[in-house]
């Protein structure tokens, strides 16, 4: 069997420099995720160091590290405390609908889009990256914080909120009848809800067959099941993300951490090619032109962001600090945002090009404020009247509950 030396060694390359990358951020008690993507745009069309043998590996890692990223977000919870959370954050998701899409439809009008431009726009400033602030939770251990259900809520309803709207978007950009776009909408919201009430009823059987005594059992037949799910969501439009989560939702308890420890490894190298694949995804020479635009639009979305955190956490009963940490983590825009690129920006160069560099600023400046972001702060004078939920159940997870060294405190305001 022929050996691909180039892709080899553009590979081991590209391994030890995030290696070096991780290790340098983590002694700076950083997340590297900013740094990776920037890595990204060195390597990527355009860049000063292209590896095209490496293209096509890194590709299909992209897609993996995503779905590894939600399963394992997923296993920190459970059907049941995650849709008391959700029924809780009904008037969050409104909230997080008007701040953030408004700005980008107001901006595609601006622009002198069409209506399937200022649609994509419109998504685009809307919806955070699952990936990116998956990542960051675990990463700043603050996945026992008192904000962080509000946080995983809105980002949960924003996915579910994509599984109706992507259909929508590409029945309208292929110049559809409004019957082909409620037609896909509805169908897309029934298979979502079949699956949570699938997942709810029925997900102790799943952990049952996905929890043999073998770990290499556990591993092939977990990450063999999650990939078959995420495939048929895929099918019927729903996100492969979505997929993903509601899977590691039926796990729970003992299975659970078994899934965890035995997906850590993997989950950190796709997840790292998953980053590294966002910013290869861009390329530099195209983005300056739109720079200005998108800085602004950047600013202005980040702040309504911001704000969306802010009510959310409010209603998990965070304190001021707690509220900020919210906001900062759901400024990062990512994997939909490019997903919509490549609905809607086939026949629209300029909306390419805005919202790509967009959605690199907001990449690398998310992760940043999320880090700079309050980590102490006085108990919320709400903390008493909390919703019983996901808040109750210790986690089991060990980055819940290791010791911060930034300071955040497990569940503090």
């Amino acid at each position: 069997m022929h050996t691909p030396v180039a892709l080899l060694l553009e590979l081991g390359i590209i391994l030890t420099a995030l290696s070096l990358i991780a290790a340098g951020a983590r002694r700076f008690a950083l997340t590297p995720v900013p740094l990776y993507l920037v890595a990204g745009l060195a390597v990527g069309d355009g860049g000063i160091a292209p590896v095209p043998a490496a293209r096509e590996f890194v590709d299909t890692g992209d897609a993996i590290g995503l779905i590894l990223l939600l399963l394992t977000l997923g296993l920190d919870f459970t059907a049941r405390e995650f849709t008391a959370s959700l029924r809780r954050h009904r008037s969050s998701a409104l909230v997080d609908l008007v701040l953030n899409a408004i700005p980008g439809a107001v901006a595609g009008w601006l622009f002198g889009l069409d209506a399937a431009g200022v649609l994509a726009l419109s998504g685009a400033t809307y919806v955070s990256s699952s990936g990116i602030i998956a990542r960051l939770l675990g990463d700043l251990r603050r996945l026992g914080n008192r904000e962080t259900p509000a946080v995983l809520s809105v980002l949960v309803l924003e996915d579910f909120a994509m599984a109706a709207y992507l259909p929508l978007l590409a029945v309208v950009t292929a110049g559809g009848s409004w019957w082909e776009a409620m037609f896909a909408v509805v169908a897309a919201t029934a298979v979502v809800g079949a699956a949570v009430g699938a997942s709810s009823r029925w997900g102790h059987h799943v952990g049952r067959v996905l929890s043999p005594a073998d770990a290499e059992q556990v591993l092939l037949r977990l990450l063999g099941f999650t990939l078959v799910v995420a495939a048929l969501a895929e099918m019927v439009h729903v996100s492969a993300a979505v997929g993903a989560f509601l899977v590691g939702l039926t796990l729970t308890g003992a299975a659970a951490e078994r899934a965890r420890t035995v997906l850590g490894p993997l989950r950190d190298l796709f997840a790292a090619v998953f980053f590294l694949a966002l910013g290869m995804s861009a390329d530099p020479g195209q983005l300056l032109p739109a720079l200005p635009a998108a800085a602004v639009l950047a600013l202005i979305t980040a702040i309504t962001k911001v704000a969306t955190g802010w009510y959310a956490a409010g209603r998990e009963g965070a304190g001021r600090r707690g509220r900020l940490r919210a906001g900062s983590a759901l400024v990062a825009r990512g994997e939909f945002s490019v997903v919509v690129i490549g609905l809607a920006a086939t026949a629209q160069d300029r909306l390419a090009a805005l919202v790509t560099c967009y959605v690199i600023l907001l990449a690398v400046c998310g992760p940043v404020l999320t880090r700079l972001a309050p980590t102490r702060g006085l108990p919320s004078r709400r903390a008493s009247e909390r919703a019983p939920g996901m808040l109750d159940k210790p986690r089991p997870s060990t980055a819940a509950s290791a010791p911060d060294p930034a300071g955040s405190g497990t569940r503090s305001g």
